[in-house]
């Protein structure tokens, strides 16, 4: 069916390009040069009966009936099947008409259209002999002839639709690998997004305790609040330049896939101490145990990834317990894994109200990115403490 729809597509695709009065002419022109000779030769072999009459006009209808194949294949078909019992001279156009239908319907329809145009010679050997061969060869040869059409239709239409269904392959194959880029491009800028969620809740939150601080410390030293206020100032700054590139980023619909997100250096398991060292001079209480045997041998993506887990466990102390002491414990060695404990106190009578307002989404990309890692994350506050705990693979 699907050749069938395909073949009837490309003759209406034909008919929409062409005018119908110039297919008109051009299929009676083309039947006209078929029949004219044959008359010609029954006139020529028959001269003594006169001009065949019958011949003529079956000849002619043959012609005029031919543009009917190329709307009504199987109809046109046997109509001049028809008329191909009556006269040679509708010949020509009934066999178009078979090859027609073979390539354009069905292989039953085809065979039946081919078995009644057999037929028809069949009466038309049977009542205007043929002198020149035998009945029986002259039905054999009709035959194969009809056969042979049946066969180059019937080739003509699968070879169409095989060319179809390939260029539909290509066509979904094409919108497959569309779709596979939107969504490679539409994860990179999820990551993106993530890592810039990350570094920015970080950085706000330091802001947060610093203004915090000039806030309810009004008579503090003058060189210390223009410190503290130097240092809301340039992280304010650092935190727009952040927040533009985020911006850029989630707008372009081509970003790079090597881009390194916000520009700056991807963090390791090294710039822990550093991490540590500016919760400290934000007035943090940190504490951080390091207990890792050989942490250059640890992959690149766990390092990262460890790098944020301590990252969003101090954001997320500072907001929700601020003052309250951090503890920081990290284990693990090659062929083991690395295990990474933060915990802190709740303040007393539950968590504060939190010193920066969140969306409360940080640690669900967290679990995400740890899992991604292969390794598994907990967290959990009871009545005295909050506790994050992570496991990340390290292969040996």
């Amino acid at each position: 069916m699907n050749g069938e729809n395909h073949c009837d597509a490309e003759a209406e695709s034909v008919r929409r390009r062409v005018p119908r009065a110039a297919v008109v002419a051009g299929v009676i022109a083309g039947m006209a040069a078929l029949v004219a000779p044959t008359i010609w030769g029954l006139l020529d072999a028959r001269p003594a009966r006169g001009l065949p009459v019958l011949d003529i006009v079956s000849g002619v209808l043959g012609c005029l009936l031919s543009p009917v194949l190329l709307w009504r294949p199987v109809t046109g078909a046997l109509a001049l099947t028809l008329l191909a019992a009556l006269s040679p001279a509708a010949t020509p156009p009934a066999t178009l008409g078979a090859l027609q239908v073979a390539q354009r319907r069905g292989f039953p329809v085809a065979a039946a259209t081919a078995a009644a145009g057999i037929a028809a010679h069949v009466v038309q050997g049977l009542s205007r002999p043929n002198g020149g061969i035998s009945f029986g060869w002259w039905l054999a040869l009709v035959t194969v002839g009809y056969g042979a059409l049946l066969g180059w239709g019937t080739l003509a239409q699968a070879r169409r639709a095989l060319v179809d269904s390939l260029r539909e392959r290509a066509r979904r194959a094409e919108a497959e690998q569309g779709r596979r880029v939107a969504e490679a491009r539409m994860l990179e800028r999820t990551r993106i997004a993530r890592e810039m969620h990350d570094v920015l809740a970080h950085r706000l939150s330091l802001l947060a305790t610093y203004a915090g601080a000039l806030e309810y410390r009004p008579d503090s030293p003058p060189e210390q609040l223009s410190r503290a206020a130097g240092v809301v100032r340039a992280g304010a700054h650092q935190a727009l330049d952040e927040l533009r590139e985020v911006i850029s980023l989630l707008r372009d619909e081509d970003p790079a896939e090597d881009h390194d997100p916000g520009g700056w250096p991807q963090p390791a398991l090294a710039d822990l101490p550093r991490l540590v060292d500016e919760s400290r001079d934000a007035g943090g209480q940190v504490r951080l145990r390091d207990g890792v045997v050989d942490a250059a041998a640890l992959p690149a993506a766990a390092g990262r990834t460890a790098y944020r887990v301590v990252q969003e466990g101090l954001t997320n102390a500072r907001k929700h317990a601020a003052g309250q002491p951090v503890q920081v414990v990290l284990e693990g060695r090659p062929g083991d894994r690395l295990v990474i404990d933060i915990r802190n106190p709740l303040p007393a009578g539950g968590a504060a109200a939190p010193i920066a307002p969140g969306a409360g989404t940080g640690l669900v990309g967290l679990t995400e990115r740890v899992q991604l890692a292969g390794g598994r994350l907990d967290h959990e506050a009871t009545a005295a403490e909050f506790r994050l705990r992570a496991w990340l693979p390290w292969p040996a």
